[in-house]
This record gives C-alpha cells, structure tokens and sequence, in this order.
C-alpha cells in the first residue's frame, strides 16, 4: 500500500520549506521512523523521518527545491513489491538562486579519499563515532557519493569497527603539504547559497539597516570562574549527567544583569519600547551548514543546573537537526560565543527584533597588575576574557550598556552562587 510522504508543517508561521538532501535513494528500504529526508526553513533546519516502513517507490521532489507544507514529495510503498519511479521536479518557489540538483545517480561512488568533502547525515557521523569508524573508508551508495546508513552497517558487518586509525596512519603518511577537507574542495567553485546562508544573509543585511548598532568592550577576570569549574567540573558531571562548560556561568550572569537593567532585554515596537517579560536566552551555534540561534526560554525561572541542562539540550539537537520550530524563535537576548575560535573580541550583529547582543571572546592567561585594599599593586597571572555588547542606539543608552556590562563583570568575578 502506498503512502505519501509529505512536507511537513514545521510551525503555524511556516509555509515552506526547502528539501536539502534525501537520505535515502528510490528503491532503497526504509524503517518506520527513520530518516528520509532533510529539509530547511525559516526556523530551523531538521531531518524528516518516514510515516511507515517499506520501500522509497518515488521520489517526486528533488534536492533544492522550496516547496509548500503539505505538499507530497515522496511515496513510500509498505509491499515489497513496490513500482520505483525516477524523481521530478515538484513546482518550486525562487530561493536565493538555490536551483533544483541534478537526479540522484544509481552507481555506487568509490570510498572517499583525502580533500574530498564527505556526504553523509548527522545519524551516519553518530554510528561511525560511536565505532570508532573512518568514513572516509565507507564506499558511499547514495545521492553523489553520499554515505548512507546501510553503508556504514555494511562496512562494520564486512570489516568491523574500529577502523579510524588505520586511515589515520595512511593519512600521516601522504606528502607534506598535501590539502584535507572543504577548503580545497571548495576553492575555485560558485556555489548556490543553501537556504539557511539566504536566510542568515537577509537577516543580517535587514539587522544592519533597521539598528544602530553601537559596541562596547569589557575585560572580565573569569578566574574564580575558573578554578570552581575545574574543581567541580567531575563531579558536577557524574552528579547531573552534563558537562560543566563556562556557558552556564555566563548565561546565569546575563539573566541577573537584566534583571537589574531590563532595557537591555526589550524591544522597539511601533513606536514604543517593549519591556520583555520573560528573558528568553538565545545561544548562537555554529554548524557545519551555517548558524542557528536555540531559544533558552524563560532563563529567569532556570537554576545553575536547569540553565546547564537547557544549553546542552538544545546545542545537542541543533547540530543534530532536531530542532523544533518554536525552540529556535522567540528570543529577547542574544549569547554569541565567538571564544571557541580563540578570537581577542567579536562586534556581533544584533538579532532582531533584539535591542542587544554579546559576544564571548576566547579565555585566555595574562600577566596583570593587581591592586590591593591598600593602594599596593602586585602582578599576577589571571584568566581573562574579553565581552562585547553590541546594542540598538534607539533604545539603549550607551550608560545603561555600562550598567549592564559592570553588572555582568561583577557577578562573574566575584562568583558566589551554588552550582548545584
């Protein structure tokens, strides 16, 4: 019995999306539940499972290609005897120039070598971490080489797991100077923007022409901060079952400072300043595809722990495209941490409809001169970081971005609340 497969309504403002990659080719067996196709809107990026188990009989939208909710773009047949028809192209709507891809191809691509991009979904990179499995030894039989889960099951059945190393030691030993990954593959192409970079570039362009922006920079001695995470950091973890990173330390410093300057978590509105209720914490992360900003709702209600579960929560199921619509909208403050890349200080862009927004610099030691109560100056080594705020000059005086900043620098340096 066939079943249609359709896009799906990802939120009561979503009317579109656009199918990014099928994870499965027609004629391939799929399990009820597992992942079909990937898809990318406005909100958020996510991977589609299949309504039923069977067999993908037709394809009938092909990558890149927008489409309305609702609208089929696939039939899976429960029988066996399923009929396996080519894809076509489902009417598609002009996104940033994305055009449909080309069908997928039937051969088998051979196993990747070094330099080359390797295709594969977030499930696939999980099974090959959890077995210790190079994927660039996994001859992929999907869409342009793509891995697909029955490739790496068969790769394990056929050769076992634990097979990173081995590729690693052919790697070290290739000429010096011979390049690795993306940035080769990529130099000399054009390339389509995919949906979610449209989107971020639209947002970012429309961020710079509706706020002034203004930033101030202030320097805070995290090594208070420091010493208690790595004196609790083990135990914290097997007590709670997440891992104890600074993000929670800053998240909670942020939600105490805006509780005292809450112009800094508002917004304009026709005309007037929206002082927010609820202080709905966004934390950028980066992924291998663009950027998406999870929505931390409700911080001031959160303990230490609850902030630490939420964060981890969220960047999980961001980088692994599980993600629902309305956990990645909605927010009123921004947390952007540039500091995992090393960076001295970032100016962010804001995220509107936003009044502000900080970037996280990377930790670092330096030698500082330290004064005591008695006017006597010492040097010291200390663990310092840089934190910029980035503002709308229309509703935020640069006195209050002070306040609120000498507020934050506060609350981290003389750290004195239970972490739970």
């Amino acid at each position: 019995m066939p079943t249609d497969v359709i896009m799906p309504q990802m939120g009561e403002s979503i009317f579109e999306g656009t199918l990014t990659k099928w994870l499965k080719k027609a004629g391939d067996q799929v399990e009820k539940d597992e992942p079909l196709f990937e898809i990318s809107t406005d909100k958020v990026d996510a991977e589609i499972p299949s309504p039923v188990a069977g067999v993908l009989s037709e394809i009938k939208v092909l990558e890149g290609a927008t489409v309305e909710v609702n609208t089929v773009v696939a039939v899976v047949t429960e029988s066996g005897e399923a009929v396996v028809k080519a894809p076509v192209a489902a009417p598609v709507a002009a996104v940033a120039g994305v055009k449909p891809a080309p069908a997928p191809k039937a051969p088998p691509a051979p196993p990747q070598v070094a330099g080359e991009r390797i295709r594969s979904s977030p499930l696939v990179r999980r099974m090959a971490e959890e077995n210790n499995l190079d994927l660039a030894l996994v001859t992929g039989t999907g869409s342009d080489g793509r891995i697909t889960k029955e490739d790496v099951l068969r790769h394990l059945s056929e050769q076992g797991a634990g097979s990173a190393a081995a590729s690693s030691a052919t790697r070290s030993a290739q000429p010096a100077g011979s390049t690795t990954l993306a940035v080769s593959a990529l130099a000399g192409q054009v390339v389509p923007l995919s949906r979610m970079r449209a989107i971020i570039a639209e947002r970012m362009v429309e961020s710079m022409k509706i706020s002034p922006h203004v930033h101030t920079v202030y320097k805070v001695d995290m090594t208070r901060v420091v010493r208690l995470r790595e004196r609790a950091k083990a135990g914290f973890e097997q007590s709670n079952g997440v891992k104890l990173t600074y993000m929670p330390f800053i998240a909670a410093a942020v939600v105490e400072a805006l509780r005292k300057f809450p112009v800094v978590n508002a917004s304009l509105e026709n005309g007037a300043i929206h002082y927010h209720q609820n202080i709905n914490l966004g934390i950028a992360v980066a992924l291998e595809w663009g950027l998406i900003v999870p929505v931390v709702k409700e911080a001031e209600t959160l303990s230490f722990l609850g902030l630490a579960r939420a964060i981890a929560d969220l960047a999980k199921r961001a980088r692994t495209k599980k993600l629902k619509p309305d956990e990645a909208s909605g927010s009123t403050f921004t947390l952007t941490n540039s500091g995992v890349f090393g960076d001295e200080f970032s100016t962010p862009i804001i995220n509107q409809p936003e009044s502000a927004i900080l970037a996280i610099s990377g930790l670092k030691k330096e030698a500082v001169v330290l004064t005591d109560a008695e006017g006597n100056d010492t040097i010291a080594i200390r663990s310092m970081q840089h934190f910029t705020l980035g503002f709308d000059h229309r509703t935020i005086d640069g006195a209050d971005a002070c306040r609120f900043m000498v507020e934050l620098k506060k609350t981290l340096e003389g750290w004195d609340k239970e972490i739970g």
